[in-house]
Order: structure tokens, then C-alpha cells, then sequence
């Protein structure tokens, strides 16, 4: 194997990390599509009724929050009970499976003694997981 092929060649910590990602991206949307099945059918009550939804529509976030006394931000957990509610889960999956897929890869960088390479990978999770956790007041969820 000449070199070009050999840098061609996805190393252990890539597959690993494209593993999970598709593992996880498929449950995702697999639990997003059930749980809008869920909604769609009316197994759990939704917090809002259907035929308000549209009269919502016009409202800034602050106006919708405050007509339907729900607050910003991680509230939304308390409120999976809902139909309405429930597809959360399967969004924050999809959108966490990059935190997981990063902390998965440092002990195989670590093995591999690519320990800068696994610190970059420990330090890119705890940001995205402070970033979505929302406290450091911009953004999150």
C-alpha cells in the first residue's frame, strides 16, 4: 500500500466516531418519527390544543411563551408528558449525538497516544455541551 492509499485509509477513532453518529442519527429519527405518531394520534394529550396552534403563529417567542405560560429553555423536560412535547426527546438526541460521538473517540486517542488530539476531542464536548446546556445566558436551550 503506497502512501496516498494508506492516508486514504479512515483510522480506528473516524470509524468509531462515524459508527456512533449513524447509530444515533438513525434512533433519532426513528424516536421522532414515532413520537409525531404519537402526537398525530392522539395517545397523549397535547399541552396545546390542535385548533389553537394557528392563532399562535403571529406571536414572537416571548408573546407565545407567555399566552401559553411555558417557559424557555429546558422546561421542555418536565413537559414530555405531552404530545405536543414528547418529539423533544428525539430532537435533542439528534442534536447531543455529536457530544456523545466526541467523548466516545478520547479514549481510543488516548490509547493510540494522540493525547492532544484526545483533549481537543474532551474540550470540543464540554463545549457543546455548555453551549446547549444555556448557562452561560446566550443561546442553549
Amino acid at each position: 500500500m503506497d502512501e496516498l492509499e494508506k492516508s486514504l485509509q479512515a483510522r480506528p477513532e473516524q470509524i468509531l466516531y462515524a459508527n456512533i453518529l449513524e447509530k444515533g442519527m438513525l434512533f433519532g429519527l426513528i424516536l421522532v418519527l414515532v413520537t409525531y405518531v404519537i402526537y398525530l394520534t392522539g395517545l397523549l394529550k397535547p399541552y396545546i390544543p390542535l385548533q389553537e396552534v394557528p392563532g399562535c403563529w403571529h406571536m414572537s417567542v416571548d408573546k407565545y411563551l407567555d399566552h401559553c405560560q411555558m417557559h424557555a429553555g429546558w422546561a421542555w423536560l418536565g413537559m414530555v408528558g405531552y404530545g405536543d412535547f414528547i418529539n423533544f426527546i428525539g430532537i435533542a438526541l439528534l442534536a447531543g449525538v455529536t457530544v456523545i460521538c466526541f467523548l466516545a473517540i478520547v479514549p481510543v486517542l488516548w490509547r493510540q497516544n494522540d493525547k492532544l488530539y484526545a483533549l481537543f476531542a474532551l474540550l470540543e464536548a464540554v463545549i457543546l455541551g455548555v453551549a446547549a446546556s444555556g448557562i452561560l445566558g446566550a443561546g442553549g436551550h
